[in-house]
Order: C-alpha cells, then sequence, then structure tokens
C-alpha cells in the first residue's frame, strides 16, 4: 500500500509562484498539491470545504491577507498546520505571524532542502522558522525580556519596530520624518502607524497619547 500523501493548498496571488511551487514538489512522493488560491478570502472558503493537511500561505494577498488566513484558522479550530512563506523577513511581519498561530515561517529564497524540511516539520506538528527568521524570533525575545516595560509591551503585543515608531509619533513627527530617521519607505512608515494604532485601539494622536501615557508606553 502506498504512503499516504501530506495534501497540500497554495495561497499565493501570483500564478507564478504557485506553478514554481507545484513543479518544486511534483516529484516528491508524499506531497500532493490539491487545490490553489489567489486571495486570502479564497483560502479560507477552500479551507472552510475541504480538509488539506498544509496550507501555505504568502502573507500580503488581496481581500484577505496570510496573518489574518493564519489568525482565522486558529480561531475556527481548522485541522491544518500553516506555514508561511514570504519574501519578507521583516520583524513586523515575523512576529505577527507567530503571533497569529503560524506553525512555521520561510522566506522564499529559501533552499529547495529547507522548504521540503520546513514542509514535513511542520506536518509533523514541529515549528520550523528560517535562519534569519528565528534570530528575529530570538532577539524580540531577549529585548522584551531586557525592557522594564515588558508588561504593557506584552499586552499590546508591541514589536520593537512599533515601539521606535510610537516615540516618534508622540514628538509629532509625519511619516515622512519617521522614514527619513529609520532610513525605511514612507509606506512602511504608514503601515507601522496604523498596525501602533490598531494594536493600541485608538483613532487619534490624542487617543495615542493617552492611552501610552496610561500604560507607561510613552
Amino acid at each position: 500500500m502506498s504512503e499516504q500523501k501530506i495534501r497540500i493548498i497554495l495561497a499565493d496571488d501570483h500564478v507564478l509562484v504557485r506553478d514554481g511551487i507545484k513543479a518544486l514538489l511534483e516529484d516528491q512522493e508524499d506531497l500532493e498539491v490539491v487545490n490553489e488560491a489567489s486571495d486570502g478570502l479564497e483560502a479560507l472558503k477552500i479551507l472552510e470545504k475541504k480538509a488539506p493537511d498544509l496550507l501555505i500561505v504568502d502573507i500580503r494577498m488581496p481581500e484577505m491577507n496570510g496573518i489574518e488566513v493564519v489568525r482565522a484558522i486558529k480561531k475556527q479550530g481548522l485541522a491544518v498546520k500553516t506555514l508561511v512563506l514570504s519574501m519578507h523577513d521583516s520583524e513586523e511581519y515575523v512576529l505577527q505571524s507567530v503571533e497569529a498561530g503560524a506553525d512555521g515561517y520561510l522566506l522564499k529564497g529559501s533552499s529547495k532542502d529547507e522548504f521540503l524540511k520546513a514542509l514535513h516539520t511542520v506536518y509533523s506538528g514541529g515549528k520550523y522558522f528560517s535562519g534569519d527568521v528565528s534570530s528575529i524570533l530570538v532577539e524580540n525575545f531577549i529585548s522584551r525580556a531586557k525592557s522594564p516595560g515588558t508588561v504593557a509591551e506584552d499586552k499590546f503585543s508591541l514589536t520593537k519596530r512599533e515601539r521606535q515608531i510610537l516615540s516618534h509619533v508622540l514628538k509629532g513627527k509625519s511619516n515622512k520624518q519617521i522614514a527619513e530617521e529609520l532610513n525605511i519607505s514612507k509606506r512602511t512608515a504608514e503601515v507601522h502607524r496604523f498596525n501602533l494604532m490598531k494594536k493600541l485601539q485608538v483613532k487619534n494622536l490624542i487617543e495615542l497619547a493617552n492611552k501610552a501615557k496610561e500604560y507607561g508606553l510613552s
């Protein structure tokens, strides 16, 4: 009797990426791509109807991003392992994926051997994070352990970058000024500011300042 295959769903808005992954996996006897999705919402609908073993999901997708998909999977209690496959190694994306409940995070530039190792590790119930990603997790853990504001920051799950953004925002700096100060793009600064406001559940600068003061974040 043949070995049961690991049933996989691919979720990525780029057809070429999905085709590349399928080509990479097609000669693996124990792996099978059973369905594909071009956005997060489509992926979730497929998952609710089918019961695959593993979801390989990109982060930046239309309708619903990969992190939101992972979070929805955990919330609904769906029995599917999740491996985030992304070109982004930013602290923000890595930590959000882990907090959402992802079983692994792998960079798209990883080798075939590492990719296959990640798939089998996650399927077997383990966690897998590529080297650069592991470093981010370790550094974040050490930073939180040393930080005097650990309790409040843990409450809101603020990343190191978000704490930097908060400091600059409270000083009245614009997204452009923050971008120049931290050597990031203006768009990235905007995204960090948005995520920060969302985590702290505030709508404007006054509310942000009050909450930061209340929880000792300023």
